[in-house]
């Protein structure tokens, strides 16, 4: 094939996703799609997985079991979907394996918010009700993905995380009709996260030079995620007594979106290196986890080589 017959093909592959066509699998793609998505699902799916190892530190420490089997099923529910997008990565050419590879490594990616500690059982609640809160409006907008095994796979993952953001909200409003002691360090838990939160959604990066967005991976601009997020939950915050640590922020009904002071996107930079607050325990523990588990897989590697084999005969 000429670099001109490539090259046509292509341009003819964008129209289509341009008019709101979809791909599946087996379907013909650009390596430059294929790879964004590779790139974009793999550190989706990292997320979800690592997503996992803040919360899990609490569920000794819940205060009742009411509260234990909820945050329970909750993280078993995210490790799911980890399995699951996982399975896509996989589709597109490269093997789970080659991805826990290198997220022990450092090397893979995986979202800002699951690089921070967590400091009190009000961390929970925050991360449940917000941080989800934060990713089920970018999840909204995948489901309309030009990818469509991913859309479909969203579509799943949102109706879960619909339900964890009500956990982490009733977790918030219980506390905050609690004492003194509870309001405050929900207060306190807030005013930490609050800027993470804030970065993310990502820069506001202009359309034209979002590729995610050119290729239809995703389906809204960053600063568009942050606006919507910010329309629902800044109201509810406010309606059950929270004060959002941000002096700047204020709507305006002008411009018909909200003004906020500047993102900490130079923390943002670092954590997207792997150098966030808690990054190297994250990865360390998931290393573990991952290096303790191998007899597990090898047990799994010879029964289906005996399968194979006894198929065979």
């Amino acid at each position: 094939m000429t670099q001109e017959h490539e090259d046509a093909r292509v341009a003819e592959f964008r129209t289509y996703l341009a008019a709101g066509g979809k791909v599946e699998a087996t379907d013909w793609m650009p390596d430059g799609y294929r790879q964004s998505l590779i790139r974009f699902i793999e550190m989706h799916a990292n997320s979800e997985l690592m997503g996992a190892l803040p919360e899990r530190d609490w569920i000794m420490r819940a205060p009742t079991i009411h509260r234990k089997l909820a945050l329970t099923a909750k993280i078993q529910d995210e490790v799911g979907h980890a399995e699951l997008l996982y399975r896509l990565v996989e589709d597109l050419g490269k093997p789970r394996s080659a991805c826990l590879d290198d997220l022990i490594a450092g090397k893979g990616k995986f979202h800002n918010t699951f690089h921070y500690a967590t400091k009190s059982w009000a961390d929970v609640g925050i991360i449940a009700w917000l941080v989800d809160a934060a990713a089920i409006v970018s999840q909204h907008a995948l489901r309309d993905s030009s990818y469509a095994p991913y859309a479909r796979t969203m579509q799943k993952i949102c109706w879960e995380e619909s339900f964890h953001m009500m956990h982490g909200r009733d977790m918030v409003i219980t506390m905050m009709n609690g004492t003194d002691a509870q309001r405050a360090m929900v207060q306190e838990a807030l005013d930490r996260w609050w800027p993470a939160l804030m970065v993310f959604h990502g820069p506001d990066t202009p359309a034209e030079k979002d590729k995610d967005l050119q290729w239809r991976i995703k389906a809204k601009t960053n600063e568009d995620l942050r606006q919507e997020f910010l329309n629902i939950q800044v109201p509810r915050l406010r309606e059950v007594g929270l004060v959002i640590p941000d002096p700047e922020l204020r709507y305006d009904a002008e411009q018909g979106r909200w003004l906020y002071s500047e993102p900490r996107w130079d923390e943002l930079r670092a954590i997207a290196r792997n150098q966030g607050p808690a990054s190297s325990e994250r990865i360390g523990f998931r290393r573990l986890s991952y290096e303790d588990g191998q007899w597990v897989r090898d047990v799994m590697h010879r029964q289906q080589a005996m399968a194979r084999a006894t198929s065979i005969a």
